[in-house]
């Protein structure tokens, strides 16, 4: 069923989240890269510049989600949009328990020498990528016109009751495979 098109409020509420998509990816970059705006006081990564880019990151996903939630236009969920919702929710959890894996004991190293190694830099990637995934399967797919008479599954012709009844059987009997 096609979704009917987009109303102005509709629009404008779309524009808003994206707005809040792209304040969340200044904030993620700038938690990646706090030297971009000359912030980088520290040779290490620490915890609040940890938790500067999973807040960018959250807020990313929270206004990806509400623009295409806005974009479905009341759509139920396919099960290829409730696969993507999923993703993005472990996505986001992948990439926050990977950053702060040293700070909650996850990690390699101590309290006191923490570093952000290579490994959660990976992780930080996979749950980034896993959650934009999300987004792209959560996104409603458009239909495609269909040609008439044309049929998802093949028919498969069943014997109807008419065939039986002019051989001259009854719907109870057994067919005479002789004849």
């Amino acid at each position: 069923m096609p979704s009917p098109q987009l109303t102005p409020r509709q629009v404008s509420w779309a524009r808003r989240w994206m707005t809040l998509v792209l304040i969340g990816l200044f904030v993620f970059i700038i938690g990646v890269e706090p030297d971009l705006i000359g912030m980088d006081k520290s040779p290490v990564v620490g915890f609040v510049q940890v938790g500067v880019w999973l807040i960018g990151l959250a807020l990313l996903l929270v206004g990806c989600y509400a623009t295409v939630y806005v974009v479905r236009n009341g759509q139920p969920n396919s099960l290829r949009a409730d696969i993507g919702l999923r993703f993005i929710a472990t996505g986001y959890v992948v990439a926050a328990a990977a950053s702060l894996a040293d700070f909650i004991g996850l990690g390699a190293q101590s309290m006191p020498e923490i570093s952000f190694g290579p490994i959660q830099v990976i992780g930080l990637v996979v749950g980034v990528i896993l959650s934009l995934l999300g987004v792209v399967l959560y996104w409603p797919r458009r239909e495609r016109p269909r040609e008439k008479g044309s049929h998802r599954f093949p028919r498969i012709k069943l014997p109807s009751f008419r065939r039986r009844t002019e051989r001259g059987e009854t719907p109870n009997e057994k067919p005479n495979l002789d004849a």
